[in-house]
């Protein structure tokens, strides 16, 4: 189960990263970026944003220092949603809604590394 989980966690930050944000196939993506910090920069932030995504699949993949790792996309998924309900929730797929999918994600996230990887170094 846990194997799985972290397939699944990986899976979500590469197909954001890759297909959302570098390939630019959901323009919204670049919309949002956009209306928060400008449409001049809002290419090239975009790809940067993916490919951060990118990166952080691989380090969920590695589990090096996973409890970290979880943290910090814990923080980052509560961090990008609360910035997006305020300033571009019409552009969110599942507008005001989109909270509540995150909410799911980080709870997955947290019982992936929390709970069933009881190890408790950092």
């Amino acid at each position: 189960m846990k194997q799985l989980l972290t397939y699944f966690i990986a899976l979500v930050w590469f197909i954001n990263g890759l297909y959302c944000k570098v390939l630019n196939q959901v323009p919204r993506h670049q919309e949002i970026v956009g209306r928060i910090l400008g449409d001049d920069l809002a290419p090239n932030l975009t790809i940067l944003i993916g490919i951060s995504e990118i990166i952080m699949a691989g380090w969920v993949l590695s589990r090096y220092r996973s409890r970290l790792n979880a943290i910090i996309q814990i923080a980052l998924v509560l961090l990008m949603n609360i910035i997006e309900s305020l300033l571009a929730h019409d552009l969110l797929f599942w507008g005001r809604s989109n909270g509540f999918f995150a909410f799911i994600f980080i709870a997955v996230i947290y019982y992936n590394e929390f709970v069933l990887h009881k190890n408790t170094s950092f």
